[in-house]
């Protein structure tokens, strides 16, 4: 299995509009971050998880490959706002959106043009899929475990992908959902800022739920710049936990 981050970020992007600190003004490329998002490739499946307004800028350079589904955590703009760019996949096929019931609702009001049973021509063939928490689907054979997370009182997903957990946005999780992860080798997860924040995990939270993981591991995504400068916050963490970073290949 290979996973590639293709955002890191958090909902503003890094840099943010307007910021002119150490952060946003680095020379560091691993410094920006696009919205949250990354590809991941098993023998016989490409998915996508999560699919927000960045992703025409982080698909332009990559190769041009069927996308055999969109594995979507919850329904805010930062990680659903590029769907209509599916299209020029949709030449290799329907590229179905697997989502939990409350996000497809969304989906269907935010976009009906692409939901319809009459579709306009030029329009993603984008077929939603409902999904539920701790009941297990295939992507070709691939198998996919949606588990439960909270994005403060917000129950959104993550999923497990064979060795591979993916966590975003999360405050906390319920028991059943550490159970689900255990065995995993790579752990990708948030860690948004140093300070806490009342409904994304900080640092500190995430390296506790990364130490009871105990993946081989850990990455953290979905940061702002206000978790600091990717090389000094880098050389602070434990040696099998890392900042993650845009256009980062993990091989499984």
């Amino acid at each position: 299995m290979k996973v590639r981050i293709i955002g890191s970020g958090t909902s503003t992007g890094v840099p943010q509009i307007g910021c002119t600190c150490a952060v946003c003004t680095s020379a560091d490329p691993k410094d920006n971050r696009l919205r949250a998002s990354a590809i991941v490739e098993t023998d016989d499946a490409r998915m996508l998880i999560d699919c927000g307004p960045d992703f025409r800028e982080q698909v332009l350079h990559l190769p041009y490959e069927r996308i055999d589904g969109v594995l979507i955590t919850h329904e805010h703009y930062d990680h659903v706002g590029g769907l209509d760019d599916l299209r020029p996949f949709c030449r290799f096929g329907s590229v179905p959106i697997y989502a939990e019931e409350y996000v497809a609702k969304a989906l269907r009001l935010r976009m009906p043009y692409c939901f319809v049973d009459h579709r306009y021509p030029g329009v993603p063939d984008i077929p939603l899929q409902e999904i539920e928490p701790g009941q297990r689907f295939s992507i070709n054979q691939t198998g996919v475990l949606p588990l439960r997370v909270m994005h403060g009182r917000l129950p959104i997903l993550g999923y497990r992908i064979g060795k591979l957990g993916y966590i975003t946005d999360m405050l906390t999780m319920p028991e059943e959902s550490f159970e689900q992860l255990a065995g995993i080798d790579v752990l990708i997860m948030n860690a948004l800022r140093i300070v806490p924040h009342p409904t994304h995990q900080s640092l500190e939270e995430a390296l506790a739920v990364a130490q009871r993981i105990q993946a081989k591991k850990t990455y953290f995504i979905h940061m702002s710049h206000d978790m600091g400068l990717h090389a000094e916050i880098e050389r602070e963490l434990p040696d099998d936990i890392h900042l993650a970073y845009d256009g980062l290949e993990i091989y499984l």
